[in-house]
């Protein structure tokens, strides 16, 4: 009956937190790693249409509420967690080093939750019912190709959000601690790392100059597995560099 406590859901919470992202981010995975390229190289249009329909359709329901699990656990966590904000022993501390990881890691991961419930999976409610129509013999919908590509840019960038996003999550208990973030290095790193996310959302969300088409500008790192892979890596290791050189003790 040990669970049965303000500490013991505090635990429960983040179990069922890392289980419900277990599932959220390896979906996204599936999405962008397996389904895509599969997908792509379908010959038959009728069988890609039955697979849209009866295999992307289940594993995006699954797919969204997996993203609201991890969003509605971890704001359980900080409800449940006494003395969650403070600097003290058990508690996060939004102005040391731990506070600004997991600060980080939120950011990321609420712009993710935004993407999949206000544009990826808006989106392919346009994709998904013209496959169903296709397949019952309706005409197609012009719209579906360039909603699949909204959808597609919005997930491919959660893919890239998705590396960093995890190794503040857990850096931010296992070894923020080594790094100072007091002083006015904090400020620049916000300004560093805000300006980096806005530019990298605004173009998923398509509202750079070269909008949604394919290959022009930053839309080159959607191209491929390989270039969200490239893309992935390369933000973490610049955010990464960024507590390197600015927190050092």
């Amino acid at each position: 009956m040990e669970l049965i406590s303000q500490d013991g859901f505090s635990f429960v919470f983040r179990w069922l937190h890392v289980l419900a992202g277990i599932a959220w981010i390896g979906l996204l995975y599936y999405f962008n790693f397996v389904q895509v390229p599969a997908f792509a190289a379908f010959t038959d249009a009728g069988a890609r249409n039955m697979a849209i329909d009866k295999l992307a359709r289940r594993a995006l329901d699954w797919f969204r509420f997996a993203m609201l699990a991890t969003v509605a656990t971890g704001l359980l966590i900080i409800i449940v967690t006494e003395s969650y904000a403070s600097d003290g022993p058990g508690g996060i501390g939004w102005g040391a080093a731990p506070g600004t990881s997991i600060l980080t890691g939120m950011l990321l991961a609420l712009t993710m939750a935004y993407n999949v419930w206000m544009v990826i999976w808006k989106n392919q409610q346009v994709v998904l019912a013209n496959a169903a129509g296709l397949l019952e013999g309706k005409p197609a919908d012009p719209n579906a190709a360039a909603a699949g590509r909204k959808a597609l840019m919005a997930s491919r960038q959660n893919a890239m959000f998705s590396l960093a996003m995890l190794f503040f999550m857990v850096f931010t208990s296992h070894y923020s601690g080594a790094y100072d973030t007091s002083g006015g290095a904090k400020v620049v790193y916000w300004i560093i790392v805000l300006v980096i996310w806005a530019v990298l959302e605004a173009n998923a969300l398509g509202f750079l100059p070269w909008k949604t088409e394919a290959g022009k500008g930053l839309n080159w790192f959607y191209e491929g597995v390989s270039n969200v892979i490239y893309g992935a890596i390369g933000l973490w290791v610049v955010l990464w560099l960024l507590w390197e050189i600015l927190f050092q003790r």
